[in-house]
Formats: C-alpha cells, sequence, structure tokens
C-alpha cells in the first residue's frame, strides 16, 4: 500500500551511491518524488534521465529529477540523504576523508534545510560516526531527525557473511552490527544472531565465527581493494531502507548512527546503535543488555569515534 502523503526525497551526490540510492528508493514505489542534486555540471540530470527511462521496465511511478546544484529544486523535501563527499581508495581508512568531506558536509545539510526546515537528514558520506556528529554540532536541529547509515549496511554485510559461513538463504539469518563505521569500531553483535530463532552458536564453532567477525569488519575495505573505489549496491540499498521505514511509518529495528545522551553509558557522539525508524526519524534508541565482551568492544569503538571527532573544526 503506498503512502498516501505525498513524499519527497532528496539524495545529493550523483555519484555511484547516490544514483542507487534514488534508484532503490524509486523501485519500491513509496516516494512521489526523488530529487538528484550533484554540483557537476549535468551529471545528476544525466542520472535523473536515465533511471525515469526505467520506469516502465522496473515498473515505478517515482519521479526523479536532476539538478545542478540548485537547492530550490529541493524545497520541501521531507527526507534528505547526504552521499557527497569524496569515496575511499584501496589503502585509505574512512577517517582520512575528513578533511575535505567536513567541509562538503557542513554546507550541504545548511542548504537542505534552508529550503527543507523540517527535513529527516540521513548522513552517508564518510567518516559517517563524525559526520553525522558535525550536522548535529552545526543544524542544532532536534537530534531524532539526523540519522547515520553506517549500521545498516554493516548489518547487511554481517547476514552476508553469516549466511556464507552457515549455507543458508541470507533470509533465514537475522544479525546485527552495532558501533563505530570503521573496520575496528564496527561491533559484530554473535552472540544475538540466529538463524531463523537458533542461535548461531549452536551451528558454527568460535574460529568460524572469529571469521565472520572479521570479515564483516573490513566488509568495505574488502569491496574496496576489489573495486578500487567504495561499494555502491549495499550502500544505496541500506539507504533506501531507512528512507522506506521513515515514509511509510514502518517502526522498523535497525541500527544506526544516533546522537547518545548517557545510553551505554556514552554521552556526546554518534555511533551505531539499534533504533526505531518511523514518521519523526528515530522513534526510540533501544539499549541492549549487551554481554560484557560486547559492551568493552562498543566503549572502546566509542573512544575511536571520540578521537576522529575531535579532528573536527566546529
Amino acid at each position: 500500500m503506498l503512502n498516501k502523503k505525498i513524499m519527497k526525497v532528496t539524495v545529493v551526490g550523483a555519484g555511484a551511491v547516490g544514483a542507487s540510492c534514488a534508484e532503490y528508493i524509486a523501485i519500491k514505489n513509496f516516494a512521489s518524488e526523488v530529487v538528484i542534486l550533484d554540483i557537476k555540471e549535468g551529471f545528476a540530470e544525466g542520472k535523473a534521465m536515465d533511471l525515469m527511462q526505467t520506469a516502465s521496465l522496473n515498473d515505478f511511478d517515482t519521479k526523479i529529477v536532476g539538478t545542478t546544484n540548485d537547492y530550490s529544486k529541493t524545497a520541501n523535501s521531507d527526507i534528505c540523504v547526504i552521499t557527497s563527499g569524496i569515496p575511499r581508495k584501496p589503502g585509505m581508512t574512512r577517517e582520512e576523508l575528513i578533511g575535505i568531506n567536513a567541509g562538503i558536509v557542513k554546507d550541504v545539510s545548511s542548504k537542505l534545510l534552508e529550503s527543507s526546515p523540517d527535513t529527516i537528514i540521513i548522513v552517508v558520506s564518510n567518516p559517517m560516526d563524525t559526520m553525522t556528529y558535525l550536522v548535529h554540532k552545526t543544524t542544532g536541529i532536534p537530534k531524532n531527525r539526523i540519522i547515520g547509515m553506517g549500521g545498516a549496511l554493516d548489518s547487511a554485510r554481517f547476514k552476508y557473511r553469516l549466511a556464507e559461513a552457515l549455507n543458508a538463504p541470507i533470509s533465514d539469518v537475522d544479525g546485527m552490527v552495532i558501533g563505530g563505521h570503521s573496520d575496528k569500531g564496527m561491533v559484530p553483535l554473535i552472540s544475538k544472531a540466529t538463524r531463523n530463532s537458533i542461535k548461531v552458536t549452536n551451528f558454527l564453532s568460535d574460529e568460524r565465527l572469529d571469521q565472520v567477525r572479521e570479515d564483516t569488519k573490513v566488509g568495505g575495505a574488502t569491496l574496496t581493494k576489489l573495486l578500487g573505489t567504495s561499494a555502491w549496491y549495499a550502500p544505496g540499498a541500506a539507504v533506501s531502507s531507512l528512507v522506506h521505514s521513515i515514509a511509510c511509518n514502518h517502526n522498523k529495528i535497525f541500527p544506526c548512527s544516533a546522537l547518545l545522551e548517557g545510553e551505554y553509558g556514552l554521552s556526546d557522539l554518534c555511533i551505531g546503535v539499534p533504533v526505531v525508524l518511523g514518521k519523526n526519524g528515530i522513534e526510540e534508541i533501544i539499549e541492549l543488555d549487551l554481554d560484557p565482551e560486547d559492551l568493552a568492544h562498543l566503549t572502546e569503538s566509542a573512544e575511536g569515534v571520540k578521537k576522529t571527532n575531535s579532528l573536527l573544526t566546529l
């Protein structure tokens, strides 16, 4: 059933991730309009036209519009997705992108809010937890309306690795990654992962589960090494799932980067934790009862995020 409210989504950045995000949102057919914005002349317009020419083939009615740096076209967007900035190259960490991407994210978020003051912002640009924190610090909008995407993507990669190890269909597997969206900061919750409600620890050895954990944590770096740049299909799909839950008020649970104020013993940072996503953005932060090992890993991850945050010039 389509959402009765007219739903407008803006995606800033017409690169591979932004275009993939726009495509998946359109194919799910819940939004009235998707606007793609980019600074490169004609690039967003070209991506939008190409995607619109798939509408009759993929059976969607969402209108996709491209614009070159004209934020008036994004006016009254319900949800805005920031993918802009430079992607990783092989051998780079997400943290190395901070110098360039911080300026871009700060500028983009400010311009989006001028045209859409009530919008919900989803941050994809890396280093993602720090960029999400930057949007909190520089915009001043309520914390429920700023969401970092990373955990949803990391969890999808975790489920892929679990299914691979179990030789099971991915639809049979459930699992979650919390913590920072970085190679060292991710905390795959092995103890809570299941295959059709049965704990995966019943099926896999500790050694194999350790391999799943490590493969998950370097999931993005593995792809960057193979592709020569950051991945785009799974990141785009992850964003579209968050947008869908918000737009249609599904109240689904995703791990996302949220501003914490005492939850998990952490404050004044954004980091991946399970949240309920609905029409107001983050409807609720869920505090899991973590075992001591996972809690220690989350605390360690938070220290890494804070270290990256300290590099920001606010």
